[in-house]
């Protein structure tokens, strides 16, 4: 991780806390809060690629390798590291549009959720949990995501860009999450792939399962309760996790 990008996840905690501290974190157990790119489906490489593309229409040139490791934020923060622009502005506004539009068009219809995603999602569900999204995506690209994917009926309720000031590792979204599930920070777990996932979930006080599977190493996502190769590693570990079933 280059220095850049470690003072934009300053906020990520460096002490990693294993399991059995992550099950005494959660009280009872209501809801999983879950992120989508990189978690559920991969993505990332796209979403970066799209941002790469989006630069040359504009006259930006943006580094393959830079921005991917932005991904996870959303576009309030990855657009200015990028660009040198805000999102407010005009050409900011025109820039985000279109990335949206080159990653749905380009890119999206080749992805695939990773696997053993869908049969984790109805594990949890089968044992009564809420599913509940809380991605830095905007709901544009949401839904597009969770269709492509095929887990779009499984989910319960979700919180997108759209529902939040900031977006991770600012905890507005986890916040979020919380408030469409009708959970408190007690009562869920969160899943994700990126250090801005433990960042928002850590400062929201929702303990965070990590998946590997989105590119990032493990020392990478110092401050997740339990780490995982991906949906398919959790699920065969099932009966040993925070989610099992009381």
């Amino acid at each position: 991780m280059n220095r850049k990008l470690h003072d934009l996840s300053a906020n990520v905690q460096t002490e990693h806390r294993i399991l059995e501290e992550g099950v005494r974190e959660v009280s009872e157990l209501k809801a999983v809060l879950l992120d989508i790119d990189g978690t559920l489906i991969d993505s990332n490489d796209a979403h970066a690629r799209a941002w790469v593309d989006v630069g040359k229409e504009f006259g930006h040139d943006v580094d393959f390798n830079h921005v991917r490791w932005l991904i996870g934020m959303g576009g309030d923060k990855v657009l200015p590291a990028v660009t040198g622009l805000q999102e407010e502005s005009p050409r900011g506004e025109q820039i985000l549009h279109r990335r949206g539009e080159i990653f749905r068009e380009r890119y999206l219809p080749q992805l695939k959720a990773f696997e053993g995603a869908r049969a984790l999602l109805e594990q949890m569900a089968g044992d009564g949990l809420k599913l509940v999204v809380a991605t830095s995506a905007s709901e544009e690209d949401l839904q597009a995501l969770l269709e492509q994917a095929g887990i779009r009926d499984l989910i319960d309720r979700a919180a997108n860009s759209d529902d939040a000031e900031e977006s991770k590792p600012a905890p507005d979204i986890v916040q979020a999450a919380l408030q469409r599930g009708r959970v408190n920070p007690g009562e869920a777990v969160m899943i994700g792939d990126t250090p801005y996932d433990i960042g928002a979930a850590q400062q929201a006080g929702v303990p965070i399962i990590g998946f590997l599977c989105g590119g990032w190493e493990a020392e990478e996502l110092r401050g997740a309760i339990a780490l995982y190769e991906g949906p398919a590693d959790l699920l065969a570990r099932y009966s040993s996790s925070v989610l099992r079933k009381k």
